[in-house]
């Protein structure tokens, strides 16, 4: 983590608390409107949004313990980073596998029906709230950088696509739910956040590696050569 002042960690530690206790409703109503619905996009979003609250609880203890332990070995810093990094890549890739088996094992029985309206509604929502944390730790990141923090705004960003094919799925099995091409639609939806999410897992899963080899790389040259490290993050 690079060196964050007193106040922007306690404004980046309210942000991930802020979308840890919003991401907490989101499993019990997308399950509720599973039951309430037969769409199979709708059940691999509660799958999704299920393991991604672990995610986010993962991420905001590692920074707020790595904030009020500023005394840690670089090398134990860079050990935390990535264990949260990870953590987010695999609740990316674990929802893409999920939703690759749930469609491709309903891909001959499902059709489109029930109320699904409830799902769209949390769908819309869902997608307001999370382009606004995009934004958010967009901002945050820019501001200045935190390997937490940023793989928060890939997890967002990817959230945020994720509700706006929910939304395009669910919209279509409303409206034209008898026209042939809907049980096609809501299978397809289901397929392309599969093939998103496991780019994103990927991408995330990377960049967290190559960020704690980088902060393993720096505190070893400031041990060889002392000083070194600070002018290398400036």
């Amino acid at each position: 983590m690079h060196t964050l002042s007193k106040k922007q960690a306690a404004s980046r530690e309210k942000t991930l608390l802020a979308a840890l206790l919003l991401s907490m409703w989101a499993p019990l109503t997308t399950g509720i409107a599973v039951i309430l619905s037969h769409s199979t996009t709708q059940l691999a979003d509660f799958i999704r949004r299920t393991v991604e609250l672990v995610a986010l609880f993962v991420s905001w203890w590692v920074f707020r313990y790595l904030v009020r332990n500023k005394a840690l070995a670089p090398e134990r810093k860079a050990d935390m980073e990535k264990i949260a990094g990870i953590t987010v890549a695999a609740a990316l890739s674990c929802s893409g596998i999920i939703m690759i088996f749930l469609a491709s094992t309903r891909l001959s029985s499902f059709q489109p029906g029930g109320n699904v309206y409830p799902g769209l509604v949390i769908a819309t929502l869902g997608l307001i709230v999370n382009s606004w944390f995009w934004r958010r730790y967009s901002k945050l990141t820019g501001e200045q950088y935190s390997s937490i923090i940023d793989a928060q705004r890939l997890l967002y960003r990817a959230k945020a696509f994720v509700d706006f094919c929910v939304i395009a799925a669910l919209a279509a099995v409303a409206f034209i739910p008898t026209h042939p091409v809907t049980r096609y639609v809501d299978i397809l939806g289901s397929l392309i956040l599969a093939v998103y999410l496991l780019w994103s897992g990927i991408r995330t899963a990377k960049t967290s590696i190559l960020n704690a080899q980088v902060s393993r790389n720096l505190a070893l040259h400031a041990k060889i050569v002392p000083g070194s490290a600070d002018d290398a993050a400036d």
